[in-house]
């Protein structure tokens, strides 16, 4: 199965040094403006998600969400979770005090990666 999520190796090293700092973790991107674009790191439980909002995957074993809007409008994009060193937009992430703020990098699936996806995850109604 193709998966949704993947991470560069810079983003495994930042999600490491954080959860061993706070413990579980989660993410979560939104689909609104400013920090809403880029993806945030909270302790896990320290964002409520939406109904059906949609888990596309894990990094280092902790849940990726993404607003279900959002979903519907990526669904047919590969994410690959990055760092980049500067702070972001808005410094509600785990990682904003270590001068750095998590990316996305997208690309569309190919049709062939389409008919072989690994399923989501919707949380709960």
């Amino acid at each position: 199965m193709v998966k949704r999520l993947d991470s560069t190796d810079k983003a495994k090293k930042l999600v490491h040094e954080i959860s061993a700092d706070f413990g579980e973790l989660m993410f979560y991107q939104a689909g609104g403006c400013c920090e809403g674009t880029q993806p945030q790191c909270f302790e896990k439980g320290g964002y409520y998600l939406r109904s059906r909002d949609v888990c596309i995957g894990q990094v280092e074993g902790f849940d990726f969400w993404v607003d279900r809007d959002l979903f519907e409008y990526w669904k047919h994009a590969h994410f690959e979770l990055d760092v980049t060193d500067a702070f972001g937009a808005g410094g509600f992430s785990l990682e904003s005090p270590r001068g750095k703020s998590f990316k996305i990098n997208y690309r569309i699936f190919t049709p062939e990666e389409e008919l072989d996806l690994e399923p989501v995850r919707l949380a709960e109604d």
